[in-house]
């Protein structure tokens, strides 16, 4: 019997750092801003560090630090780094038996590139990460009190079945639902979002799922309050967290901590507040907690150094969770 089980992207992951990375704008990058090196240049990197990620990976490993017992689900190839990602995982406590191992493509890989102000740009390879199979998933053998799902590639039939599964289980579900899930578009999105505990997107995507402008953070919540069964979370970077019961909107900042590179925070916050949740129901101790564990592993390089312990709340103040009430 697990206490949580993840399904998710699983990626062998490495970080190279180098301060002749410049940053440069320009109106052809989606962000207005660009990493660069020059053309047909050779540049040192001071720094790499190789090690696993992925939303699915990188929840799992919190959730086992936090002292519960967790299965990990993803797919990786038959190869040397599918076989290290899963021995990693392994001495994290975390199962890796329902893993799906496919054996025409490499397992997924990403190349990020740190600036010296701790942005990066990532280069990334899906690899059998786009090969998820609902028929391989054998979710009828697993008995759990949760499912975080994460990013699953796209596969609609994945996300149907793990939802459909859980609610005639009993089995909690709680997803931070990658790009290619929120590309399905809010109708098919529906029968996650009525069925799931804790639902977790930044602001941006909420937006543009929705179609609702992105200042008005108000309708947002509205909107998806009638949507999810449950907790509805809005991540908003640097400027905190929002989260909605329904009944109360609870609105937090961020601790003033060191950042090395951001990678991983997203899903250090997603897996530290439901760990929390999980353990006290207390919507703002989760946020606590999630905060705590996103700003401890971005002090480090990768996703998963930085995990926080059990017991182990970081070395920062707590931040101030606000609550107010919808009526």
């Amino acid at each position: 019997m697990f206490d949580i089980v993840t399904i998710g992207s699983a990626t062998r992951d490495v970080f190279l750092s180098s301060s002749s990375f410049k940053i440069v704008e320009g109106k052809d990058f989606q962000t207005g801003k660009a990493l660069a090196m020059g053309l047909g240049s050779k540049l040192e990197a001071e720094k790499i560090v190789v090690t696993s990620g992925g939303g699915g990976t990188n929840t799992a490993v919190t959730f086992a630090h936090q002292g519960l017992k967790t299965a990990c689900i993803g797919v990786v190839g038959k190869d040397a780094n599918g076989d290290s990602l899963l021995s990693e995982l392994n001495a994290e406590s975390v199962d890796t038996s329902h893993f799906q191992i496919h054996d025409d493509d490499l397992t997924a890989y990403s190349v990020i590139l740190v600036h010296e102000s701790g942005e990066r740009s990532i280069i990334s390879y899906k690899g059998e990460g786009q090969h998820f199979s609902k028929d391989k998933l054998r979710l009828e053998e697993l008995e759990t009190s949760w499912v975080f799902l994460d990013s699953l590639g796209g596969h609609y039939d994945v996300l149907e079945g793990a939802v459909n599964w859980a609610a005639q289980k009993g089995v909690k579900i709680a997803t931070n639902p990658g790009g290619k899930e929120l590309d399905h578009g809010l109708e098919k999105l529906k029968l996650l979002f009525s069925n799931a505990s804790v639902v977790i997107m930044n602001q941006e995507e909420a937006s543009q799922l929705l179609g609702i402008p992105y200042i008005e953070e108000k309708k947002i919540f509205q909107t998806m309050d009638e949507l999810v069964k449950g907790i509805f979370v809005m991540t908003k970077g640097p400027q905190g967290v929002s989260a909605s019961d329904g009944q109360e909107i609870y609105t937090a900042g961020v601790p003033d901590s060191p950042i090395v590179e951001r990678t991983g925070a997203g899903d250090a916050f997603s897996s530290g507040f439901v760990s929390e949740y999980i353990r006290s129901e207390d919507i703002s101790k989760a946020i606590q907690f999630g905060t705590a564990n996103a700003s401890s592993v971005v002090t480090q390089y990768g996703a998963k150094a930085g995990i926080l312990k059990k017991d182990d709340w970081g070395p920062w103040p707590l931040v101030d969770v606000k609550r107010e009430s919808l009526k």
